[in-house]
C-alpha cells in the first residue's frame, strides 16, 4: 500500500523517513519542498501551520472598520504554505493511506487536520503518535496507528478563533484610541494583558513599598576555638527594645545550653521536568523563556530528548539504564556515580498525565553553545532523578543569655549523593556538637539595623510559574507570550520591568474593562478549550460564550475611549522621551522619517536640527545617561536576547 506521512517540520520528515526506512531513504524536491521516499512510502514536513485564521481582506483598514464589529466577523483560513500544499496534493494522486505524525498535542493535532482537504477522498487516514523522535519510539507508533482526534484539533481551532477576535478588536482600539498606528501599535490579548497586567502591579507593589526598619541580635559564641552564630530569634521592630537586649546580653561573658538537637534528613532529588520547571531552571541559567524552547524543540526533532511540552512530572516505564549507557558518551563520569547510587525507583513529582513523559534525554550527541547548555541542563535533572537522596545533617541550639534565648542553626551534607550530579544552591553552616547545660564563650555581640525589602521582579522563569498557576496561556504558549511582551516593548530586563507604556495600557484597560486584565475569564476559557477536547462542550458554544464577555468589555472601553487615548499618549511620550538636547536644551524625541525609520530629534526643530540617528531592529530606550565625552544620550539597545549600551552619536569614539 502506497503510504503518504506527514510531519510537523521538515528536520523530522528527515528523521523519521532516516528511521523507518534503516537509513535507505532518498531525498527529492517537489516545488521547492523537500521529500524523502522509500519503498512504497514518501515522507513530507510541513512548516507548523499551514493555513492561517484571519478576516476577509476587506476587514483589514484599521481606520475604516470599527473594533467592535470584528467580534461578529467570521474569519477565514488562508492558505500561508503554497508550495507545500502544491507538493501534497500533486504526491497524495494515487496515495492509499496518509499516516499524520505531526506532534502530539492539540496544535500538533489540529496542523494534522488543516492539511485533510488537500487529500483525495477516498483515502484512509491514520494518525502516528510518538514522545521521542527516536528509533524504538517512531516503530513502535507506526506499528500501533490509531485515529485522529477531531476534539482535539477543535479545541486548538477554538483557541485561535477566539484569540483572534479577541487579539485584532481590542488591540485595534487601544491603538486607535491612542494614535499609536502602523510599526508602533499597541497589543492587547487574551493571554497577553493579564500577564502584563500581573507584571504591572508587582511594579506598583516595588514603587509604593515603604520600607519598614527591624533589629536583628546576633551572638558569636566559641567552643574549643571553633566559632559558630546564635540569632535572637525574632525580627525586632522596637529600636528601645533591640537597645535593652543588646544592653543586657553585651554584659554577659558566658551562655548556657538549654537545648541541643541533631538529626540525620533525606533531602529527595528534584522532581523529572515538566515544561514550567525547565523554561523557570533554564531562566535561572539566563537562557530566555522563548530561546529555551526553541533550543528544546531542536534537541526533539533531533532526537536527543523527549517532546517537551508536557505538564508530566511522573515517569511511565522508560529503559532508564539504556538511557544512561548513551548518556555516559558525553557525562562519562556523572553516569558511573548515577550507577552506583541508583535509587531503587525514580523520584517523582505531583502532576501526571498521560499524553507525554516528562522531559528526559533519550539520546546523547555532540553539541555545542546553548544547545550543549540546555541538554545538559535536561540530562543532568534526569540523572538526579535517578539518583539517591542526599543525606544532610542539621543541628539545631538554644543557648541562654542574660534570660533571653539565642537560636544557632547549622546543616552540612553528609552524602551528596544526587547532588553531585545536579549542582544546587545549598548554604552550609556548623555549630559544634553541644551538651544541656555546657557553658559557651561569647566573643562577640552585634546589633544589626535592616529593613524589610519590597517584593522581588518577576523573571521569565517565575513568571512562567505564576502564569501556570492561574491557568494564564498553556505549557506550548507561555513562553511565546513572554516573547511578545518584550518584542511589543512592554517589559525590559531579566529581572522583568514594565515600560510606561505598559502601565498605561494595563490601567486604561482596568478603568475601561478590568475583566480583560484578570486572569480568572482567561483561566475559565481554558477550561472551556479542554471540555472541547473532550468532547464535553462543542467549539460553537465556548466561542460564542468568549464573544459575549467581549462585548460586554467593549461597552465600558468606548464609554471611556477618549480618557483611554489621552492617558496612553502622555505614556508615550515619556516613554520616547531620550533626554535633554546637548545643543538647544530641548527634549530629544524619538521619532520617525517619512520612510518609517526611527530616530533620535530635538522638539524644537527646525530653530534645532540636532538629532541622531538609531538602529531599526530591536527595543531601544533612554538609558537616564549623557556621553561624558560629547554629552549626547546613551541608548540602551535589546536585540535577538543581547543587551548593550552605546553613545547615539555615531561620530563619537
Amino acid at each position: 500500500m502506497k503510504e503518504l506521512i506527514i510531519c510537523e517540520k521538515n528536520i523530522a520528515a528527515r528523521r523519521i523517513a532516516y528511521i523507518l526506512s534503516d537509513g535507505k531513504a532518498k531525498r527529492a524536491v517537489l516545488y521547492g519542498v523537500p521529500y524523502y521516499y522509500f519503498d512504497d512510502k514518501i515522507v513530507i514536513g510541513l512548516k507548523g501551520h499551514i493555513k492561517n485564521l484571519d478576516f476577509p481582506k476587506e476587514y483589514s483598514s484599521w481606520e475604516k472598520i470599527e473594533p467592535k464589529k470584528l467580534i461578529e466577523v467570521e474569519p477565514i483560513k488562508k492558505l500561508s504554505q503554497k508550495r507545500i500544499a502544491m507538493a501534497i496534493k500533486k504526491i497524495a494522486k494515487d496515495i492509499k493511506r496518509v499516516i499524520i505524525a505531526t506532534d502530539y498535542d492539540r496544535e500538533g493535532e489540529l496542523i494534522g487536520v488543516e492539511i485533510l482537504d488537500l487529500l483525495p477522498k477516498n483515502v484512509e487516514i491514520k494518525r502516528a503518535r510518538f514522545s521521542a523522535i527516536t528509533p524504538n519510539e517512531i516503530k513502535k507508533a507506526f506499528e500501533n496507528l490509531e485515529e485522529i482526534d477531531f476534539n482535539l484539533a477543535k479545541s486548538a481551532e477554538a483557541r485561535q478563533y477566539i484569540d483572534l477576535i479577541w487579539g485584532a478588536s481590542l488591540t485595534r482600539f487601544i491603538s486607535l484610541a491612542s494614535e499609536q498606528l502602523g510599526k508602533d501599535f499597541l497589543s492587547v490579548g487574551r493571554v497577553q494583558s493579564p500577564t502584563l497586567a500581573l507584571i504591572v502591579e508587582r511594579e506598583k507593589e516595588i514603587q509604593n513599598f515603604v520600607p519598614k526598619p527591624f533589629w536583628k541580635i546576633k551572638v558569636i559564641f566559641a567552643k574549643n576555638s571553633e566559632k559558630f552564630e546564635a540569632e535572637y530569634p525574632e525580627k525586632i521592630w522596637d529600636e528601645k527594645k533591640a537597645n535593652e537586649i543588646y544592653d543586657a546580653v553585651k554584659k554577659e561573658s558566658f551562655g548556657i545550653v538549654e537545648k541541643f538537637e541533631k538529626k540525620i534528613e533525606e533531602s529527595y532529588p528534584p522532581p523529572p521536568f515538566d515544561t514550567t520547571s525547565f523554561l523557570k531552571e533554564a531562566s535561572s541559567l539566563g537562557v530566555s523563556a522563548p530561546q529555551a524552547m526553541k533550543i528544546a524543540e531542536e534537541l526533539y526533532m533531533n532526537g536527543l530528548i523527549s517532546y517537551p511540552r508536557t505538564d508530566n512530572t511522573v515517569y511511565p516505564p522508560l529503559p532508564f539504564k539504556n538511557i544512561l549507557n548513551k548518556l555516559a558518551k558525553v557525562f562519562p563520569r556523572e553516569v558511573e556515580e548515577v550507577f552506583k547510587m541508583l535509587r531503587k525507583k525514580p523520584v517523582a513529582g505531583k502532576k501526571y498525565s498521560k499524553d507525554h513523559p516528562p522531559i528526559h534525554p533519550v539520546d546523547a550527541g555532540k553539541l555545542d553553545g546553548l544547545h550543549a547548555k540546555i541538554y545538559e541542563l535536561i540530562a543532568r535533572r534526569f540523572m538526579a532523578t535517578l539518583s539517591r537522596n542526599a543525606i544532610l545533617e542539621r543541628k539545631k541550639a538554644i543557648v541562654k543569655v542574660a534570660d533571653i534565648n539565642f537560636e544557632a542553626k547549622g546543616q552540612i551534607i553528609r552524602e551528596k549523593n544526587w547532588m553531585k550530579v545536579y549542582p544546587v544552591r545549598f548554604d552550609e553552616k556548623y555549630i559544634p556538637d553541644l551538651e544541656k547545660g555546657e557553658k559557651i564563650k561569647i566573643m562577640e555581640v552585634k546589633k544589626i539595623k535592616d529593613e524589610t525589602k519590597p517584593p522581588k521582579r518577576y523573571t521569565q522563569g517565575s513568571l512562567i510559574v505564576e502564569m501556570e498557576k492561574l491557568g494564564l496561556g498553556t505549557k506550548a504558549t507561555r513562553h511565546e507570550i513572554i516573547g511578545k511582551l518584550y518584542q511589543r516593548d512592554y517589559i525590559r530586563g531579566r529581572q522583568i520591568k514594565p515600560t510606561p507604556a505598559a502601565f498605561a495600557v494595563v490601567d486604561a484597560l482596568k478603568k475601561g474593562a478590568e475583566i480583560i486584565t484578570k486572569p480568572d475569564m482567561t483561566a475559565e476559557l481554558e477550561k472551556e478549550m479542554d471540555r472541547i477536547a473532550e468532547g464535553k462542550k462543542n467549539f460553537e458554544e465556548v466561542v460564542e460564550e468568549s464573544k459575549e464577555i467581549l462585548k460586554k468589555a467593549f461597552e465600558i472601553l468606548e464609554a471611556n475611549e477618549e480618557k483611554i487615548g489621552d492617558e496612553i499618549k502622555r505614556a508615550m511620550t515619556k516613554q520616547n522621551f531620550f533626554g535633554k538636547c546637548n545643543k538647544c536644551g530641548g527634549e530629544l524625541t524619538l521619532l520617525k522619517s517619512s520612510k518609517g525609520k526611527r530616530f533620535i530629534g530635538c522638539s524644537n526643530f527646525p530653530k534645532c536640527s540636532n538629532s541622531y540617528p538609531l538602529p531599526q531592529k530591536g527595543s531601544v530606550y533612554f538609558s537616564n545617561e549623557y556621553c561624558k565625552k560629547c554629552g549626547a544620550p546613551i541608548i540602551t539597545i535589546v536585540y535577538k536576547g543581547k543587551k548593550w549600551k552605546k553613545c547615539a552619536n555615531i561620530n563619537c569614539n
